[in-house]
């Protein structure tokens, strides 16, 4: 996650992956969730150009590790509702239902067009073709006879899933637009949203549970974070600058071009604040400092009201045995692991 030419950043191969997986599971660690990505973003490393297709990713994963739960992230444009509810169920049977599905439905116009595909210019579009598309996984998933499926984007006859699933996989949808967050809560079990400020974060929450609560809906949030963790703040603060100074700055700034279409409209200072942390750790909440320091920003995140956080590093097996040495014991200490 973090947009860097230092040569001992994170290289998403199945031996760097497979090494992490079992690290995770062996800590006790809830889930695995990967960025699933087409093309990457260009400059001098191509950032994300070399991830692994997440649903191969997630299956040989689940076969090498005995608790944890791996998320695949699929694409509504790039995978086929048939092909995808057999590959989730394939995939729970062998893991004894350990996998879950995070469902994105668009916005990145150059992986569109890689596939051959146009991106729907209105959010309204997008989120119709993904409620369609999951509608037809969940029918799939659960219709013990052939059925013909009837809608806008895919008409089909004889359609079934064999297997079924014999519970329906955790669900993950990350979701900022107001048809984004009315997708999630009508049919996802965990939103994914960034935290920045934390007050704002509190009520965003708050109304979010109203919203789920009003359609008979539970819902949970979860963020994403970026850790820097070292024996003493200074130490964490002097890497933070030495993974600046060493950004690709180049494709920070077409990851922010992506992400942020209007950005050329915010205050100066703020789209400095976003560059920042999208090249330390594609705008993740920052956990730097001391071992306590980081833990006490993670029971923030948790009083928050937010579930759960991802945790990213610029090298997730050198870096995360001393954040479960050091901070898992201070979580579980005050009762959130």
């Amino acid at each position: 996650m973090t947009v860097s030419k230092l040569p001992e950043r994170w290289r998403a191969n199945w031996e760097n992956n497979v090494k992490l997986g079992k690290m995770l599971d062996n800590a006790g660690i809830d889930f695995m969730l990967p960025i699933a990505r087409w093309v990457g973003y260009g400059g001098e490393t191509d950032f994300h150009g070399e991830v692994l297709e997440t649903i191969t990713w997630a299956t040989a994963l689940l076969a090498s590790t005995k608790d944890i739960t791996v998320f695949a992230t699929v694409h509504t444009a790039a995978n086929h509702p048939l092909v995808l509810a057999k590959q989730i169920a394939t995939m729970a049977q062998m893991s004894n239902n350990r996998v879950g599905l995070n469902i994105v439905a668009g916005w990145n116009k150059p992986e569109y067009e890689a596939l051959g595909h146009d991106l729907p210019a209105d959010h309204e579009t997008r989120y119709e073709y993904a409620q369609e598309w999951f509608n037809f996984v969940k029918k799939l998933w659960t219709s013990k006879e052939p059925f013909n499926f009837d809608g806008k984007y895919w008409k089909t006859k004889r359609s079934y899933g064999n297997p079924l699933v014999e519970q329906m996989p955790p669900i993950i949808n990350a979701a900022g637009s107001p048809q984004g967050r009315a997708f999630a809560i009508d049919n996802v079990n965990f939103l994914f949203t960034p935290a920045i400020d934390l007050e704002r974060s509190k009520e965003e929450i708050a109304a979010l549970k109203q919203q789920a609560n009003e359609k008979n809906k539970k819902l949970d949030v979860l963020t994403f974070s970026h850790v820097i963790c070292r024996p003493t703040e200074k130490e964490a603060l002097a890497e933070k600058q030495r993974i600046l100074d060493n950004a690709d700055w180049a494709a920070t700034d077409n990851l922010v071009k992506l992400q942020f279409a209007h950005a050329h409209s915010f205050p100066h200072d703020l789209l400095a604040q976003i560059r920042e942390g999208m090249a330390l750790g594609h705008g993740g909440f920052q956990l730097i400092g001391t071992p306590q320091q980081v833990a006490d920003k993670i029971m923030s995140l948790h009083n928050a009201g937010f579930r759960g956080t991802t945790l990213s590093f610029l090298d997730y097996n050198k870096e995360f045995p001393y954040f479960r040495d050091n901070v898992l014991p201070i979580l579980a200490a005050n009762g959130i692991r």
